[in-house]
């Protein structure tokens, strides 16, 4: 058994916690809903072919990030290996993606504090000024960087845990098999832009480098098995929810624009699965949080070279929350809007570009990327990322509605 001293020590355990952490967030909660139109079995075929390709473009960015010297965030990984025009697609797309999944977990979390605060006190307290508990609650984690974020993240970790197993432990005897019988593959096109940002753990990598002192055996230890349990996460919980909720519930859900908790608690009507749900909702989404935080904090702070000091972390800081506050403030469905928006932003910045910045790899380090082998996949990964874009672009022009038509009537 590991000593309590390895346990908040150990970084290789630290890494694998902070991969799953960061993978584990708002799209969790997100995804049985998106993918009720489908169903449970085309689902789970998706989320295996999605884990398989990010896990190769995270290799792809491990392997560019420990080529350079340093302590390269993507921006300083971009200007080296595609020049002026890389580093300029990954100011913009990393700004845009983190800034939304920033907002996504602060709007996320809303309900949950309006509820706890309620409940606590028996006082309702406007929406709006719950969007400030999050980055109240866990900015000074943020602020003293990865060695920080990793000791409370490994507590949050082991909420999220126990709230699982609790759920685990109730649901199955609320299950109705009939349920999963329900498959319609097309559909899964309008889930599939979430379902790719829900593997975008790749974030976290320049942070976790410098953390894991540039060991690359034990990096890609940590991200595979830190991938391997958010995907374990991802189909148990698919198999939770749509087992036990029928799918036109689900559905309604997706109509309201409510996180799968919400039918979940509603429907099943149990108050151990109520309260077991809505801890795991806020374990789910802090986690994230604090990954997505830090890897924004730390990509400003290399991007506008930003000094290390107390100065400059606070200053860090404020540029990490204070974009994404406005944006949940004025802007009500941000849970699902900037889940959605995120696809294709995912999928250039953590699908195409890391796969473009391999290919340019030289020396021992780019040696299977010369090979055809290597060049068959970085083109794989690179036309599929691609895909993803367009789905995400007919999704937000309404062309991929008549898959779910039918549902809707």
């Amino acid at each position: 058994m590991l000593s309590r001293r390895m346990l908040f020590t150990n970084k290789l355990l630290g890494g694998v916690l902070l991969v799953a952490g960061t993978t584990i967030g708002a799209g969790m909660l997100a995804l049985p809903v998106m993918t009720a139109f489908a169903g449970f079995w085309p689902s789970i075929a998706l989320f295996c072919f999605c884990w398989l390709l990010m896990l190769a473009s995270a290799f792809f960015f491990l392997d560019v990030n420990l080529s350079l010297s340093g302590q390269p965030n993507l921006i300083s990984m971009a200007g080296k290996t595609l020049g002026t025009f890389g580093k300029a697609i990954s100011w913009l797309f990393y700004l845009l993606l983190l800034y939304s999944l920033t907002a996504a977990y602060i709007a996320g979390s809303t309900q949950l504090f309006v509820h706890t605060i309620s409940f606590l006190t028996g006082h309702e307290i406007p929406s709006w000024m719950t969007y400030f508990t999050l980055p109240a609650l866990f900015g000074g984690f943020v602020y003293l960087g990865t060695g920080g974020v990793d000791y409370v993240n490994r507590l949050l970790m082991a909420g999220l845990a126990l709230s699982y197993c609790c759920l685990i432990a109730f649901i199955p005897a609320h299950f109705e098999w009939i349920h999963l019988t329900h498959s319609d593959s097309p559909a899964l096109l309008v889930a599939v832009t979430v379902l790719f940002t829900s593997f975008g753990y790749h974030i976290i990598i320049p942070s976790l480098t410098t953390y894991m002192d540039h060991d690359r055996k034990q990096l890609r230890l940590a991200i595979l098995i830190g991938s391997i349990i958010p995907l374990i996460f991802y189909i148990s919980w698919q198999l939770l929810v749509h087992a036990s909720i029928p799918t036109e519930e689900l559905i309604s859900a997706w109509q309201r624009g409510e996180p799968a908790t919400e039918p979940l608690a509603q429907f099943l009507n149990t108050p151990i699965i109520a309260l077991s749900a809505k801890f795991f909702s806020f374990f789910a989404i802090t986690t994230s949080f604090l990954g997505v935080s830090l890897s924004l904090s730390d990509f400003l702070t290399d991007g506008l070279k930003i000094k290390k000091n107390w100065k400059g972390r606070l200053a860090a800081i404020g540029l990490t929350f204070t974009p994404p506050l406005l944006f949940v403030l004025f802007c009500e469905k941000g849970f699902y809007f900037a889940l959605q928006h995120a696809g294709a932003v995912v999928a250039i910045l953590l699908g195409i570009l890391p796969a473009c910045m391999a290919w340019t790899l030289k020396g021992e380090r780019g040696r299977f990327y010369r090979s055809w082998p290597g060049r068959v996949l970085l083109v794989g990964v690179i036309l599929v990322s691609s895909l993803v874009v367009v789905l995400d672009v007919l999704q937000h022009q309404n062309q991929l509605d008549h898959l779910v038509q039918k549902y809707l009537e």
